[in-house]
């Protein structure tokens, strides 16, 4: 029985007999040294790299975006202090940052999302407050703000709406990155903790037995790069698509 019922083995399930068998029929991307199928245990490692990569930007789009357009709309002492904040933030390697937090934490797929959401969190502010910068001093604004409507509202009703290209964009770039630092904390011993499969734990794996078994490197190294690729390029394409100035200059 596999996650969900999807994969054709257990991806924690060990069968010594099995072990270091290559890519087959019966095992499509062969065994690792405990007999443990490697197809299931991918799967079941991307599909905790994605829990991880969509709760992690869930959290730092929504804290993100909201510190952002405040400190944007109201300028003023409310910028400044959120300036310095992700200046802060900005002056530690995002990486260091996030395996700092993740060994200050105990280890599970919870304080790895807190982890790389506190990452991430300055970069949505600072992408958010860019665009409000613009749209605050545009005619309908002010007009909204002008025949007594209050001023937050004025801010979710009409530059909110306006920035959702820009933040849609991001939001797909991010879980890309997120779910490659979270292989990278992985690799690292600081990810989800075993018997849960991680894709940058299983490539830590393979690494000294990669001369014998190459393809237990292979498999888990090449998810990560087609998911990180792909949600890259997804995110380019809707860049192209929802800002007219990209897509017209390609």
């Amino acid at each position: 029985m596999g996650i969900f019922g999807l994969t054709p083995y257990d991806p924690a399930k060990q069968d010594v007999t099995q072990s270091l068998v290559g890519p087959s029929g019966q095992h499509w991307f062969g065994t690792d040294q405990f007999g443990r199928d490697v197809f299931s245990r991918v799967c079941s490692g991307l599909a905790n790299s994605l829990r991880i990569a969509v709760v992690s930007v869930g959290i730092s789009g929504v804290l993100g975006i909201l510190i952002g357009v405040l400190a944007g709309y109201y300028g003023g002492w409310v910028d400044r202090v959120v300036g310095v904040l992700t200046n802060v933030l900005f002056a530690f390697p995002s990486l260091l940052l996030a395996l700092a937090l993740a060994a200050t934490l105990d280890r599970s797929w919870v304080t790895v999302s807190i982890a790389i959401a506190t990452v991430y969190l300055p970069i949505f502010a600072r992408v958010a407050r860019a665009p409000v910068l613009r749209l605050r001093h545009v005619d309908y604004v002010t007009a909204s703000t002008a025949i007594g409507r209050p001023r937050l509202s004025t801010l979710f009703a009409h530059v909110v709406p306006n920035m959702w290209g820009i933040l849609l964009v991001q939001v797909t770039l991010s879980l890309s990155w997120s779910i490659l630092t979270e292989a990278a904390l992985s690799f690292l011993g600081f990810g989800t903790p075993p018997p849960a499969a991680s894709l940058g734990g299983m490539v830590y794996d393979a690494q000294t037995i990669s001369a014998v078994a190459p393809w237990m490197l292979a498999f888990p190294g090449l998810a990560i790069v087609v998911f990180v690729v792909g949600l890259n390029l997804l995110g380019d394409a809707l860049r192209s698509t929802l800002d007219p100035r990209s897509g017209g200059r390609r």
